[in-house]
């Protein structure tokens, strides 16, 4: 692999994000460098030192084994046809060398070789493919839009690839086990009417290309989910996605969103979590309701659910900390999906329905292709809604151990966190299973 880089300061060494892979060779702009595993870091150690402002090229030459990582500490799902990546959130290391933090985007050309029988599909456009000696072949792919390493896709399998067409210029396709086809097609044509829907609030579709890959897989420990988006290729489990619509289609409308919050518009930090969880939550929900279908608690309107989530907020706080201050043992707990949704309908009644829409499409088209913070989501609420009481309001809803008054609804009342305790289905998240 071949990693193009800048120094940004002095660099008598640096570090890349590798766990359990097999280091052949480190050349740095051609010349054969030190490099040294210390724990889940490649230290690498240049003969000479690269001066700041420097741009410079890594070639690594390395193994990986798909089978010898599992998720959740691997970021490789193992199939019995090939195998797919699951990286998020800290897996992408395991797969290639990297510095995996979601605030280091990159451009990738990704090439798959793939053996006989099957093809090898990745993360952007595809470029080409070239047939090689022994049977196998080569494709290339190659995005358009830099990408997070926790959201590289490259797959290999007996797959069959759909074309859909394109909207805003971005192509459609889905990604196939051939045999699964039949089972799962009625579930992959929902995308293009989601789409429109989605778009309405969103706009523009932000990406090069989209999908949906079901890996060959519905083992329980091939990944521990239901649904995974990986930029341009959206990762499911087919047996899911053989369901009727009313039991999939919030899910696939919250992966969905992930191209606008999560890919496009990345968090800075992990901490940062809840901007694309809680927005991809927020619509699939809003998509949910006005179809009357009912959630695992029966709700059928956002006002009920979201008068139920207020009333578990001070037992989430307590339990997974607030919204945005998550650690590592409850990043994934609920408080960063549903808590985050309750935070954007808090402050969607405080400035009304239309400024709200405008903080969203300045969020989308401020940070397109690039990363957001809380703090800079605050920012830029508080600057488009043009309130200076927006900032201490997002700050106690993001930042507080108590829940804060809920604009619009005084009859609101929030559990306190002495008196229930708390159901595990309450703290885990969506993202297991809709």
């Amino acid at each position: 692999m071949k990693i193009f880089a800048a120094a940004t300061k002095n660099l008598s060494r640096f570090n890349l994000d590798s766990y359990g892979l097999d280091i052949a060779e480190v050349r740095v702009d051609g010349s054969t460098e030190s490099a040294v595993q210390d724990g889940e870091e490649l230290v690498i150690t240049p003969e000479w030192a690269i001066p700041s402002g420097r741009g410079f090229v890594v070639d690594i030459t390395y193994k990986a084994d798909p089978v010898k990582i599992k998720p959740p500490a691997g970021g490789w799902v193992a199939t019995p046809d090939g195998f797919a990546t699951a990286p998020q959130p800290s897996g992408a290391d395991t797969i290639f060398p990297s510095n995996d933090h979601p605030s280091d985007k990159a451009q990738y050309v990704i090439r798959v070789t793939a053996p006989k029988g099957t093809i090898g599909v990745a993360s952007g456009n595809h470029i080409g493919d070239q047939e090689n000696a022994d049977g196998s072949t080569t494709s290339t792919y190659a995005t358009v839009n830099p990408m997070a390493t926790e959201l590289v896709q490259a797959s290999v399998g007996d797959y069959t690839i759909v074309d859909r067409g394109t909207v805003d210029g971005a192509r459609m396709r889905d990604v196939v086990p051939a045999a699964r086809l039949a089972k799962v097609d009625p579930a992959l044509k929902l995308t293009s009417a989601q789409l429109q829907w989605v778009k309405q609030y969103l706009g523009t579709f932000p990406l090069e290309a989209y999908g949906i890959l079901p890996a060959n897989s519905d083992a329980p420990d091939a990944f521990d989910f239901t649904g995974l988006e990986t930029q341009t290729l959206t990762l499911y489990k087919p047996n899911y996605l053989a369901q009727a619509e009313d039991k999939i289609g919030s899910h696939m409308m919250h992966e969905l969103v992930h191209n606008w919050f999560g890919n496009s518009v990345t968090p800075a930090s992990w901490s940062d979590l809840w901007i694309n969880e809680g927005h991809a939550d927020y619509y699939a929900l809003n998509y949910r309701y006005e179809r009357g279908w009912p959630d695992n608690r029966g709700y059928k309107t956002m006002v009920d659910k979201m008068k139920y989530t207020y009333s578990q907020g001070d037992l989430w706080r307590a339990s997974s900390g607030p919204v945005a201050k998550p650690n590592a043992k409850n990043l994934f707990d609920n408080q960063r999906y549903t808590g985050g949704v309750l935070v954007l309908y808090a402050l969607r009644e405080k400035v009304g329905a239309e400024t709200f829409a405008r903080i969203e499409q300045a969020v989308l088209a401020d940070h397109r292709n690039g990363n957001i913070s809380t703090d800079g989501y605050i920012d830029l609420a508080t600057t488009v809604s043009g309130d200076p009481s927006v900032e201490p309001f997002l700050q106690d809803w993001l930042y507080v151990e108590k829940t804060p008054p809920m604009p619009n609804h005084p009859d609101w009342t929030v559990v306190p966190p002495t008196t229930k305790t708390l159901a595990a289905t309450d703290l885990q998240s969506d993202r297991r299973g809709d």
